[in-house]
């Protein structure tokens, strides 16, 4: 018998990089992030060994998987082996900023929980999760968040948990590497045509710090912002994470896909689009 799991997908409303630098490398980070009703699914089955199964051309289902490194933690504290056949299928597009990789960790951990009956309580879970890396905590519960230290303190924020909004994505066929994106924080360049300042929409106030830095190596996503947030009904248009996803939240989901359509005939058919809501309820 098998079970399946979703694993949504997140924006960051906000993303803030601090000046320090940590001893472990990380910088910084103080993040706004909500989850999407966009979700990879995965599949376990009890198996004698531990596969790995994905549809997703590109995406590898070796040892450098996140999937598989969640289970090799697991095990790390199960001092077993987890043997379960897991089964990913992809929606969540890889490079994006969106979390995907991560949201697939954390599912990972939760299942082996339930599926072994281990019983790992939170903590036991989150410190598992931290290992994996800086998101992964925050998907171990997606609500509405804020998350520092390096990303893996997560606070739920339940004055915002009624809140939600139309949304729609943009993601052109390259991804962006966020290691790459944090090392150019310092040195890269400001476009003059690009509004890099802090948005308003309802109580909420979102900025991108990587934006500068990721805008310089790809100047097309900064005229991608731009264009968004000329289309009628966009409230607000950011990139989400290191990208090379954008978002723009809308009035009403009707005016979501009319940019949607719109965004393929000015950007090309390859690119990715997706309407759906922040936070759904």
């Amino acid at each position: 018998m098998s079970t399946l799991y979703t694993a949504p997908a997140k924006i960051n409303l906000s993303l803030r990089v601090r000046n320090k630098l940590r001893e472990d490398g990380y910088h910084e980070v103080d993040l706004l992030m909500a989850p999407l009703d966009l979700h990879d699914t995965l599949e376990f089955h009890n198996s004698r060994t531990t596969t790995l199964l994905c549809d997703s051309p590109g995406i590898p289902t070796d040892e450098s998987n996140l999937v598989l490194r969640a289970v090799r933690e697991f095990e790390k504290h199960y001092g077993r082996k987890a043997k379960q056949r897991i089964t990913l299928t992809k929606q969540i597009p890889h490079g994006a900023g969106l979390g995907g990789g991560s949201a697939d960790a954390a599912v990972t951990l939760r299942a082996l929980n339930e599926q072994l009956g281990t019983q790992y309580d939170g903590e036991e879970l989150l410190e598992m999760a931290a290992a994996l890396g800086s998101d992964v905590p925050f998907f171990l519960n997606p609500v509405i968040s804020r998350c520092t230290g390096r990303g893996e303190i997560v606070t739920p924020l339940p004055e915002l948990a009624g809140w939600s909004s139309p949304v729609v994505l943009l993601k052109p066929a390259f991804g962006v590497s966020t290691p790459t994106a944090y090392k150019a924080l310092t040195c890269s360049r400001r476009h003059r045509t690009v509004n890099y300042g802090v948005q308003r929409v309802d109580d909420l106030t979102l900025i991108n710090d990587l934006e500068r830095p990721v805008f310089a190596k790809f100047p097309v996503l900064g005229l991608m912002k731009m264009w968004l947030a000329e289309q009628e009904g966009v409230r607000a248009a950011m990139m989400s994470g290191s990208g090379s996803a954008l978002f723009a939240l809308t009035e009403t989901p009707e005016q979501a896909q009319a940019v949607a359509s719109a965004a393929h005939e000015a950007w090309g058919a390859s690119l990715f689009t997706y309407c759906g809501r922040v936070n759904p309820q």
